[in-house]
């Protein structure tokens, strides 16, 4: 969102801030032409295209999907979750349906850890809650991410921005959607602009600059290059075979698309 909040790529657009599962929501009933929203969402979501080659993904490690658990993740049989994101629940279906020994019961809750281990087995954080979550004694933590790539050897794609079909065709024609998009995601990217984003955010989530900054830098990938096209596509075929989506949706993407090599 860099050039959208200190550039001029605001004067295009009418601009709301909410969670990801909440963009999704809005684009279905459209109120919104286009919205960051979760991969899983976009399977749900009829006439919708991709903007190309943008995405918040991981690697490997993420650190803001967190699974916290009283037992080690074979055993747990409850959890609660944060339902901020549709696709980091749907991962954690996937996760224990694949590789855990079959589906789990998953109840939504408020994001407090403690409430929430209560009355479950483990706890599903998402976003600023699982970054502000301190060790817990006693509790297992995994990270989801992590748990995907050490059995499926793919990164993890979490979120990408979505365009309403019927909405190009009010489209300026003057703007190139995925250049501004891209091109705001490139200039948030520059070491200084991190750095600025670190010190805004480090008191309201009461986190220190360094940890925003690495986590910017090292946890979340911002490409939507070959192998995380890859991750996305088996974790939508996974989600349609334990049935969790009728089938996988085909990826379609506005204007060509072509893979390079991976971003770092």
């Amino acid at each position: 969102m860099w050039d959208f909040e200190h550039g001029d790529a605001a004067s295009n657009f009418d601009i709301a801030y909410t969670v990801p599962s909440a963009c999704a929501a809005a684009l279905a009933a459209g109120e919104a032409d286009i919205g960051i929203i979760p991969a899983f969402a976009y399977a749900e979501i009829p006439g919708l295209i991709i903007l190309p080659n943008i995405a918040i993904a991981s690697k490997d490690r993420v650190r803001s999907i967190l699974l916290i658990s009283k037992e080690p993740i074979e055993d747990v049989q409850t959890v609660a979750t944060d339902s901020s994101s549709r696709t980091s629940v749907a991962l954690l279906q996937v996760l224990f349906a694949k590789f855990f020994g079959g589906m789990r019961q998953l109840t939504p809750h408020a994001p407090h850890l403690e409430t929430m281990l209560r009355q479950h087995d483990a706890a599903l954080l998402i976003g600023d809650a699982a970054l502000q979550v301190q060790p817990q004694a006693g509790y297992y933590t995994y990270d989801l991410a992590h748990e995907w790539h050490k059995r499926t050897g793919k990164p993890f794609v979490f979120a990408f921005w979505a365009v309403r079909l019927d909405a190009l065709a009010r489209q300026p024609t003057a703007v190139d959607l995925a250049e501004v998009f891209q091109r705001s995601r490139d200039h948030g990217l520059e070491p200084e602009n991190i750095a600025t984003i670190a010190q805004e955010w480090s008191p309201k989530l009461e986190l220190k600059p360094d940890d925003i900054r690495r986590y910017l830098k090292e946890n979340i990938h911002y490409h939507l290059d070959r192998e995380n096209h890859s991750g996305l596509k088996l974790f939508l075929h996974y989600s349609q075979e334990i049935g969790l989506l009728p089938e996988t949706p085909e990826l379609r993407f506005l204007g060509p698309v072509a893979f390079g090599k991976a971003h770092k």
